[in-house]
């Protein structure tokens, strides 16, 4: 089960000895932070990046049901993305240490 804002707040606060309220406060500040510079491409060190991407329009088969081959298009949009930092993905998953492939044989 995932923690609710409620508890990774009190649990910053408690880690860096600050109130929760101020834990609130600044995780409010990064959200909106974040928000406003996405288009930028906003980086949380060691956690990762997020960055707004143009998909152009593009040009789409209908792939089945009673139009299925029929083309259509799809209109330009823009997407948000968030690209997890290499240490965060190594440190969650364990990776980088030994990847058990190549090397040694036994």
């Amino acid at each position: 089960m995932s923690m609710t804002k409620s508890e990774v707040s009190r649990h910053l606060a408690d880690k860096v000895g600050i109130t929760k309220k101020q834990s609130d406060a600044y995780l409010e500040a990064l959200a909106e932070l974040a928000y406003a510079e996405a288009k930028n491409t906003f980086v949380i060190p060691g956690i990762g990046k997020l960055s707004l991407k143009e998909s152009p329009a593009r040009e789409a088969t209908m792939p089945f049901g009673p139009r299925k081959g029929e083309k259509y298009w799809v209109p330009a949009k823009k997407k948000v993305k968030f690209t997890v930092a290499k240490a965060a993905k190594d440190a969650i998953t364990g990776s980088g240490k030994s990847s058990g492939g190549g090397g040694e044989m036994g």
